[in-house]
């Protein structure tokens, strides 16, 4: 008996050491250890859902082969689907480029304006070597306060090249979503005030 127990012991560990071993990734940055101190904007932010393309809103890493084909990396994974990934990972940058906390869900001064950001993101491309590239459309509204509601809708395609490993593509994925953050914060406080456009 001990001696079949061994067998079945060494025969499931040699099996544990033939398993492919699976790779985690996430789009969040490491934050800096002294966050730049901005003045508090005269809104509050509230960052709603992001839409993702279904081809790529997998558990699974998918990147881009040629023009036609797509790969499905069953052993490279995101660490939470992609459209939380890529929510989290911007709110946690324009948190950081407004000065002020995301109250999505939560209760809001009613005598403060509130500034929502809505995304959709149209391309999530990822092609090992060359580049990680984003097109997105993302709309701002304001509501509350003294001004009556508005809205601006923008679009943005950023491009990063990329090396050929997956830790390289998912960084260049990273700084894709750190210019966006930039691009969306800077309009975000002109149009509060007022002057703000789509960047060029």
């Amino acid at each position: 008996m001990i001696k079949r127990s061994l067998i079945l012991a060494a025969g499931l560990g040699l099996s544990a050491c033939s398993s492919p071993v699976t790779h985690y990734y996430t789009l969040q940055d490491t934050a800096p250890s002294a966050p730049t101190r901005l003045a508090a904007p005269s809104f509050q932010f509230e960052m709603l859902s992001v839409r993702m393309p279904v081809q790529v809103d997998q558990p699974q890493l998918v990147v881009r082969q040629d023009r036609g084909n797509l790969a499905i990396l069953e052993n490279d994974r995101w660490s939470a689907p992609l459209a939380d990934e890529f929510h989290d990972a911007l709110t946690d940058r324009l948190e950081r480029q407004l000065g002020t906390r995301d109250l999505a869900g939560l209760p809001k001064d009613s005598q403060r304006p509130v500034l929502s950001l809505q995304t959709d993101v149209r391309r999530f491309d990822s092609l090992p070597g060359q580049y990680a590239l984003v097109d997105v459309v993302w709309s701002l509204g304001m509501r509350g306060g003294a001004q009556p509601r508005r809205t601006l809708t923008c679009a943005s395609q950023i491009r990063e090249t990329a090396g050929v490993e997956l830790s390289s593509l998912v960084v260049a994925h990273q700084r894709v979503i750190d210019q966006l953050a930039k691009q969306i914060a800077t309009t975000a406080r002109q149009w509060a005030q007022g002057s703000g456009a789509c960047p060029s």
